[in-house]
This record gives C-alpha cells, sequence and structure tokens, in this order.
C-alpha cells in the first residue's frame, strides 16, 4: 500500500536530516568545519481523476533529500595560537595541499612542520605554493612543497655596497681630521671594522682614506684613498659618482679579497656627505653584508609570503602559499579530514595568491573556527524530530486501518 510508503519515505529523509544536524554538533570544535543544511522535495504525483471544472487531482507519493548544501561563509578565527604554521583564510579560497599526485584542497590551515621542515597538514599532505628565486616568489613557477629551513645555516653575504650619512665641518682649519667608522663582511663572514679617515686639505676639500684593522689585510689595497671636493653651498661635487671597486686583498681569515663600492649619492642622486659648518661626524652607516646565521622562526604575511627569519637578524622568503579558487563550491566532494575535491559539477580551481582576484588574505597564528550555529542546529534538531515522530505517528495509523481492513474480510 502506497500509504506506508510515504511515511517510510519521510522517516528516511528526516533521518538524513537528523544524521547531518548530529554531524553539524559533533563538528562544532573542528578547525575549519564547513556546516550542512538538508533541503527536501516531493517525490512525483499520481492523478487520480479530475474535479468537475477540470482541475487534475493529485496524490503525491512522498518526500525525498532534494540536496544538501555546504555554508562556506569563513567561521571565526583564534587569533592567539602563537604558532607561526596555523594560518586562517579571511573570505574566499582554499589552500592547496597534496597527497602524491592528487592535488586537494583545505580551509584548515592547523598545519605541521616535518622533521625536514616541510608544512603538512595534520593528515600528513603537504601544502603546496610557489617557489621563490633571489628572495621573490615565482608566481609563474609550478607549485612546490612549502619547506621551512628548519636546521639550516644561511651563508654570509660579503659587502658589496657601503655609505655614510655625514657632515664635514667647513669652519674646519686644513689639517683638521674627522673619522668614521663601519662594520664590513668579508666572504666567510667575518666581521671587520673599517675606518674612514678625512682630512681638511684645502678650502672645500677634504682627503679620504679607508683602512682595515692592522692584521685583517696584509695584501694591497685599491682605490681606498681619494678626495671630496665641495661647493659654495657644502654640496659634493666630486667625485660625482659613487667610489667602485674599493679593493683590500690577502684577507687573514682565508676569505676572498674584499671587494665593494662607496655609495657617494643616494638613490635619487642626492650627495649623502655634505659639508657646512656644523661639526664633523656621520649620522648613520650602511652595508649589505652580514655574517652568517642560524634559523630561528618564520612568518606568513596576509598575502602568503613565507619569510624566515635567522639569528644574523636577516629574513629570506622561502615560498608563497597558493590559495585557489572554486567556481562552484557546493559541487566539492567533502573527503574528510577537512578537504575537498573539485567534480565536473565544481569546475576546476582556478590558483594564485591570497588578497588577488576576490581569494581571502591569510592570518598568521590563527585558525579558523567552525562555522556550526548551535542554536540553530538545535532549533532544526527539533524540527526533524518532530518530522520523525509525525511520519511514525502516520505508519502506525496506517498500520491499525490495515489491521482494521482485515478484519472486516473475516
Amino acid at each position: 500500500m502506497p500509504s506506508f510508503f510515504i511515511p517510510l519515505s519521510g522517516l528516511e529523509a528526516d533521518n538524513t536530516a537528523l544524521n547531518t544536524i548530529a554531524n553539524n554538533l559533533s563538528n562544532m570544535n573542528t578547525v575549519a568545519y564547513k556546516s550542512q543544511d538538508v533541503q527536501f522535495s516531493d517525490l512525483f504525483y499520481q492523478q487520480v481523476g479530475e474535479s468537475g471544472s477540470g482541475d487534475p487531482e493529485q496524490v503525491g507519493a512522498g518526500s525525498q533529500v532534494g540536496a544538501i548544501t555546504t555554508d562556506f561563509s569563513t567561521g571565526t578565527a583564534n587569533p592567539a595560537t602563537g604558532q607561526s604554521q596555523d594560518v586562517a583564510l579571511n573570505g574566499d579560497g582554499f589552500f592547496v595541499v597534496q597527497d602524491g599526485n592528487v592535488q586537494e584542497y583545505t580551509r584548515a590551515g592547523d598545519f605541521v612542520i616535518s622533521s625536514d621542515g616541510h608544512l603538512l597538514t595534520q593528515g600528513g599532505q603537504q601544502v603546496m605554493g610557489y617557489p621563490s628565486a633571489n628572495g621573490v616568489p615565482n608566481t609563474n613557477a609550478p607549485l612546490v612543497p612549502i619547506q621551512i629551513p628548519v636546521g639550516q645555516v644561511e651563508q654570509p653575504q660579503a659587502t658589496a655596497n657601503m655609505s655614510m650619512t655625514a657632515n664635514l665641518d667647513a669652519s674646519a682649519a686644513v689639517g683638521t681630521s674627522a673619522q668614521g667608522q663601519i662594520t664590513l663582511y668579508d666572504s666567510l663572514g667575518e666581521a671587520h671594522l673599517a675606518t674612514v679617515d678625512f682630512q681638511k686639505t684645502g678650502t672645500n676639500t677634504w682627503s679620504y682614506n679607508i683602512s682595515l684593522p692592522a692584521g685583517d689585510a696584509t695584501g694591497s689595497s685599491a682605490n681606498a684613498v681619494g678626495t671630496l671636493t665641495f661647493d659654495s653651498s657644502g654640496n659634493l661635487v666630486t667625485p660625482a659618482a659613487n667610489v667602485s671597486n674599493i679593493q683590500f686583498t690577502g684577507m687573514s681569515d682565508g676569505a676572498a679579497n674584499m671587494n665593494f663600492n662607496w655609495n657617494l649619492y643616494d638613490a635619487n642622486n642626492k650627495p649623502v656627505i655634505d659639508q657646512v659648518a656644523a661639526g664633523s661626524g656621520v649620522a648613520t652607516s650602511h652595508q649589505d653584508g652580514y655574517a652568517s646565521g642560524q634559523y630561528q622562526s618564520f612568518t606568513v604575511d596576509s598575502n602568503g609570503v613565507v619569510s624566515a627569519s635567522y639569528s644574523n637578524n636577516q629574513t629570506q622568503v622561502v615560498g608563497q602559499l597558493a590559495v585557489a579558487s572554486i567556481t562552484n563550491e557546493q559541487g566539492l566532494t567533502r573527503l574528510g579530514d577537512n578537504n575537498y575535491q573539485t567534480t565536473l559539477a565544481s569546475g576546476q580551481a582556478t590558483v594564485g595568491t591570497a588578497g588577488s582576484n576576490g581569494r581571502g588574505t591569510i592570518q598568521d597564528q590563527a585558525v579558523e573556527g567552525s562555522n556550526v550555529d548551535i542554536s540553530t542546529q538545535f532549533s532544526d534538531l527539533i524540527v526533524a524530530q518532530r518530522a520523525f515522530e509525525a511520519n511514525s505517528k502516520a505508519i502506525t495509523t496506517f498500520d491499525t486501518v490495515t489491521q482494521e481492513t482485515i478484519n472486516m474480510i473475516h
């Protein structure tokens, strides 16, 4: 009898709703879990006749699950994890992860770091991103696993450029000396406290001599001595360009010969050394070398750029997290472990960077929480329970009617 089939279809649909609500509640504390909602639809209809006016008279055959939709709204981020490997997406998009050759997508940014420095999901999948070339992420390159240089040592960089922002006292007598000092690094990362000796040799004219501490370089030097001349307003006139190829040879620590430039002009070609009657002195100095450094930590910025920090106060960009956009998020297949996979319905993922083309930005040291609303789930639970009870009552009623019918025959 269809009388039994109709409430049974309702029980089956209500059971699916109850299971979905229970799954939502059980994942209230699951990182980046997205709540689901069951939507019902009616089944086919049978026409049993027509009314006097010709209108069809139809009897329904029950209900079914029409769709199970996912709420992809962003969950509230917990910004107090204190772990650099924890990242949250604020807005649309998914992190790209990979296990073997299978690419999947996740919102859960509670990553871990393997013993060799690879950034992994809780399920052990590799977190994918763009490689870095010369400190700049190459977003045109194929995706690669993000690897943090855990336990690694950054190689030293020899000084290639130095500069001093200084003033030489225009009122000083001829023969007056002034000094400036700056720490330079050789190819082995050894520091050398270089001294620049200035001596006034005439009106608006000063000589300079760059030297290293005694014994640091046992060979010859080149371009370390010269003359600075200024105009009547105290502006540097000559040299008209930066001093190139200053060299010290025979480094006592076995390093390569030191070879660097002295930048007397800034990026706008403005002199950084002046001559006015205000006393001689060096305000600031800068050079681009550094010693070796041990890896200490890493950070992720809002665009997903991953930068490692070293004990020599240097930072190095090691990559950039990839973020995927999905045209139809409802078409994704849920795989468990907070992961999703694309289907024909969802369309292929478009991979780019956070903060671009509608993708959300990244918050470091934070994880996205579940977007399950407990009050809504409890309300839905009561409705589903009442619907289940109503369909159950319909079955018991039809059973009673059936027994009565059978008794009429006997």
